[in-house]
């Protein structure tokens, strides 16, 4: 049985009635709204965030009306997080597609992220639970935070691991974090196991983001990221990172000053790549998402008793790291 089908093995029944209902939310009669709709259900991915709060609801207790709205303003609320940071980013492509700024222009895509962020407040509302309405509702403000700490890093001169690791606490971990403490709240979770389930998804989001940030040193169609994008945007990430900090050449540090200024050029940015792979960049990358996983290693083996809970969830965070899209 390949990591996905273990990993949903014990939810899939939810996961199709979350799928039927997620759906349901991005359909409209609406001419263009139907069209621009239909255009973000069909780049669905994997629904490896829902799967996590169906999964720590299991582990918890039952997955409920509850955990399935609550999951559907989540993932509602990051779908439209990502309609919006395409306009910002000028992103032409997502998940490999056309982004809805591409294929539409940047007025439509503002307006249909705002409609998806009301509905996603439309069905956390549904679950009537003042914590899980809060939690989601936090969760838009960090992400929104996260945003704009990652703009106003981009004028940082430092260049230091801390930075990096608090844009990605209140962007893709954050993420994680509110799928992981969600899902034990829609099962009435305790306080304190709520807390240590948002931990371990905080943890599970920063081994994501890492190897997120990996794929960007390698070209590849499938990612829909080209080699060296995130240094386009102005963004250093961990493998060079951790390279210009333990070699201190000037000339590289001159280079990350140009993507921090946005003056950098292709050629620019694919001698950094390289300097990065050749400086032992990605393997120390490797490392930190090891020792992340650890950590989530230590959580289920403490928190989750269910062995098909169990297995699904070690099946979960080595996808995350073995994943090549």
């Amino acid at each position: 049985m390949d990591n996905l089908k273990l990993i949903q093995q014990p939810i899939e029944a939810h996961l199709n009635n979350f799928i039927d209902l997620f759906n349901g939310a991005l359909t409209h009669t609406d001419q263009l709204l139907s069209q621009v709709l239909t255009h973000i259900r069909q780049r669905g991915g994997k629904r490896m965030r829902p799967i996590l709060i169906l999964l720590l609801a299991k582990n918890y207790g039952e997955v409920s009306q509850t955990t399935l709205h609550s999951a559907i303003g989540l993932e509602l609320l990051h779908t439209a997080s990502l309609v919006h940071d395409d306009v910002v980013d000028e992103s032409e492509e997502r998940r490999g597609q056309a982004s809805v700024n591409a294929t539409y222009n940047n007025k439509v895509a503002v307006l249909v992220g705002d409609y998806l962020l009301s509905t996603a407040l439309l069905h956390v509302a549904y679950t009537s639970n003042e914590t899980i309405i809060q939690n989601l509702a936090e969760l838009g403000r960090t992400l929104a935070r996260g945003e704009i700490l990652q703009l106003s890093n981009i004028q940082n001169t430092v260049i230091c691991e801390d930075v990096y690791y608090d844009v990605i606490k209140m962007k893709t971990a954050a993420l994680f974090e509110s799928c992981a403490g969600i899902g034990a709240m829609s099962a009435g979770a305790s306080p304190e196991e709520v807390e240590k389930a948002k931990h371990f998804g905080q943890n599970l989001g920063i081994i994501f983001q890492i190897r997120d940030d990996i794929f960007d040193y390698y070209e590849s169609k499938e990612i829909g990221k080209p080699t060296g994008n995130d240094m386009a945007e102005g963004k250093l990430t961990l493998p060079v990172i951790y390279a210009l900090n333990n070699s201190h050449l000037e000339s590289m540090q001159t280079l990350a000053r140009k993507v921090k200024n946005g003056t950098v050029n292709s050629d620019e940015i694919a001698v950094l790549v390289e300097f990065a792979k050749e400086n032992g960049g990605i393997e120390y990358a490797e490392r930190r998402m090891n020792d992340y996983r650890q950590l989530c290693m230590e959580y289920i083996e403490d928190s989750v008793k269910e062995k098909a809970i169990k297995e699904a969830l070690i099946a979960y965070v080595d996808y995350v790291i073995q994943r090549n899209h």
